[in-house]
């Protein structure tokens, strides 16, 4: 064997032995779960849920560290800036990891799928269409009809411009011609709270955040974004699908959560993440408080099968960016 590959070989195994060592001391101080949007929101409920419940399963503390701004990219430049090592780790939902580089173009901070190392979902999810209950629109088709004859006149408030609310309103108004404006705010709870003063007419948006309002009679539900209705919610369990309430548009809002770490955190490192996150969400007492909310728990059997998920979802998004109109720049 020549010196120079004798060498490499040495170095490649001290590198792996380095890493494996980190690996079996990790995590060695608290673990940062940041979260690139305002708290309150449904990124935000969800988060929390999880980060109590790895806590203990890693040995130590995981703070939820909240970082708005950008549509969720500054949050995500902090963790792809972090240092490598898995202590620093970015919680969020498909449309920072695929739907913000067709959103935000040129103006892009950073490319996820580069920067950031898949670890696995934690969860699936969809939206809900609600308006304000003193507004005289009881279904999709009132609002649609309403809307027509008063063209700009409905507000619809969201948690930032190019979020999947934004990007299903846009697809909306193209789909039933018509002109309902957006007005995006820094963060969903903001939006909620101009939504029950009746500053603005309408949300779509993360379930969680919505249903105590729909409890509580401030909100009316009007549609679900997925195709089918969710009928493992109580509260909506009889609110129409978007395949019964515009049939034929090919509406289905199905938004996704993970867990990712900056690109080149050690392969064990990721591993130990990866088994952490997969024993906290088959844990059944924590679906029992999500499905009640719309999210259902999942998991994916690798990092490297997250990654192909992740690659496989690009084109979907990309695609629903561009039908939608929806830019950032």
């Amino acid at each position: 064997m020549s010196f120079s590959r004798r060498a490499a070989l040495i170095g490649a195994s001290a590198i792996f032995a380095a890493s494996a060592a980190q690996a079996q001391n990790f995590p060695t101080r608290p673990v940062r779960l940041i979260v690139p949007i305002a708290p309150g929101g449904a990124n935000d409920i969800i988060a929390r849920m999880i980060a109590e419940r790895l806590a203990p399963v890693l040995g130590q503390p995981v703070v939820v560290d909240n970082r708005p701004g950008a549509g969720g990219n500054l949050g995500a430049l902090a963790v792809a800036q972090a240092e490598k090592d898995g202590h620093t780790l970015l919680f969020t939902s498909a449309n920072v990891l695929v739907a913000n580089k067709y959103l935000y173009r040129t103006q892009m901070p950073l490319d996820p799928m580069r920067d950031l190392a898949p670890i696995t979902r934690v969860a699936v999810g969809s939206i809900l269409l609600v308006v304000n209950s003193q507004r005289p629109y009881r279904t999709l088709g009132e609002l649609i009809e309403f809307a027509r004859a008063n063209p700009g006149r409905v507000t619809m408030g969201s948690s930032g411009t190019g979020t999947i609310s934004h990007l299903f309103l846009e697809k909306l108004n193209r789909a039933a011609g018509i002109q309902i404006t957006h007005v995006p705010y820094r963060g969903g709870s903001l939006a909620i709270q101009d939504l029950a003063s009746g500053t603005i007419d309408m949300m779509f948006d993360a379930i969680p955040a919505l249903l105590p309002h729909v409890r509580e009679g401030r909100f009316r539900p009007l549609v679900v974004g997925s195709a089918e209705r969710i009928t493992y919610v109580p509260e909506i369990a009889n609110v129409p699908g978007m395949d019964e309430a515009l049939p034929g548009k090919g509406f289905d809002a199905l938004n996704w959560w993970s867990v990712v770490a900056p690109a080149g955190t050690p392969a064990p490192v990721i591993n130990t993440l990866h088994a952490a996150l997969t024993r906290v969400m088959a844990d059944e007492a924590l679906a029992a408080r999500l499905r009640p909310m719309s999210f259902q728990p999942a998991t994916d059997a690798t990092p490297a099968a997250f990654g192909e998920f992740w690659r496989a979802q690009e084109p979907i998004w990309r695609d629903l960016v561009q039908q939608s109109g929806a830019t950032a720049e």
